[in-house]
């Protein structure tokens, strides 16, 4: 055994899995799916009855967290089905580049600039708009199945 110490710094996870397994007959409204490989958030669920041979099915209507898109499933109810994890993370901003990405503060007084800007117009607006007339703002980025993106905007005062 050698004396030397080895630092490791490696971008790689624990080996968490990015989705959960949950039957799909208690996956409610409001609730989390994965549909054709995306994260999606549950719009409408309607439960068919059992036919003469087989299953009760759900059928899932839901939204695509990142980019809005409507995706439709049916599965059987007592199947199981991929639930992504979801997570919320605020952040404050702190500079916004010329090439369209934000420079963000983290918790541990890191910075996080990997960040692209919002493609929703309206809130491309309001990070823009805040940013400019100098507030301070704290934005929600909400990370999912590896990806994450900016979902909200909070205004936290003027910077002095």
């Amino acid at each position: 055994m050698s004396d030397e110490e080895h630092h490791f710094e490696s971008k790689a996870d624990a080996g968490a899995s990015k989705t959960y397994p949950q039957q799909a007959g208690t996956i409610r409204k409001n609730g989390y799916i994965v549909i054709k490989g995306r994260p999606c958030k549950v719009v409408e669920v309607s439960t068919s009855k059992t036919g003469k041979h087989g299953h009760a099915k759900c059928h899932f209507v839901a939204i695509d967290i990142f980019n809005g898109k409507k995706l439709e499933d049916i599965v059987p109810s007592s199947h199981n089905c991929d639930v992504p994890h979801v997570n919320r993370t605020d952040y404050q901003l702190i500079d916004i580049s010329e090439d369209g990405f934000v420079s963000l503060l983290t918790e541990n007084g890191n910075t996080k600039d990997d960040l692209r800007l919002p493609t929703d117009e309206n809130l491309l607006n309001q990070v823009k708009g805040g940013f400019e007339e100098g507030k301070d703002l704290v934005l929600s980025v909400m990370s999912a199945m590896g990806e994450e993106q900016i979902a909200a905007v909070k205004d936290i005062g003027t910077k002095n």
